[in-house]
């Protein structure tokens, strides 16, 4: 059950809590119980993460969510390692690549308009299951192929493995995909030759 007090601020001192991280939206602290609290800087994306890891909430893909006030969240923290830093140590496997693609097809199963995740917004957790943070724009853009994802995977020199990963995995999602990603990565090489 989620703590809801859309009018309350922050009751939280983090003074003495460590800084996880800070972006064009927030701020996220650990706080003393192993939670971390995330204040939103940036009003509308702070409104439209909560209200899209709300209707997840529970989902084994994204944190769970405890409480809600109108600049910040309390969540489960999600430990791990980020994706792209993963590869980049350990390459990609078999293994990894269906985890991605089952947490893609689970977006869709939860309806996401958009299905796409950037390298960087997935963690491996120690078990070697996928957690997602800082979802955006999941029910209001329309995006059908994984397209940051992509990028990320060409730039970490996986993105062809993966595709045929995907294409023996789930046939139906490698000709639903691999042509926009194919298309979307040829376009991204032409402006980084100009």
């Amino acid at each position: 059950m989620i703590e809801k007090n859309i009018y309350k601020k922050n009751p939280y001192d983090l003074t003495n809590c460590k800084l996880l991280g800070k972006g064009h939206n927030g701020e996220v602290y650990l706080l003393p119980d192993g939670k971390v609290i995330k204040i939103g800087l940036n009003n509308k994306s702070f409104t439209g993460e909560y209200r899209i890891l709300e209707r997840v909430n529970g989902n084994k893909y994204f944190p769970k969510i405890s409480e809600i006030g109108s600049n910040y969240m309390v969540r489960e923290c999600v430990h791990g390692k980020i994706l792209s830093k993963h590869i980049k140590k350990n390459g990609m496997d078999k293994n990894l690549a269906c985890k991605i693609i089952d947490m893609l097809k689970e977006f869709e199963k939860i309806k996401f308009s958009k299905i796409d995740v950037r390298c960087k917004d997935i963690f491996i957790q120690e078990d070697g299951e996928l957690k997602v943070i800082d979802p955006k724009k999941c029910y209001s853009r329309q995006r059908n192929f994984p397209r940051h994802l992509s990028k990320g995977l060409y730039k970490l020199k996986v993105l062809d493995y993966f595709l045929e990963v995907l294409e023996e995995y789930d046939s139906r999602l490698y000709k639903k995909w691999s042509r926009k990603i194919n298309k979307y990565i040829k376009q991204r090489e032409k402006l980084s030759e100009l």
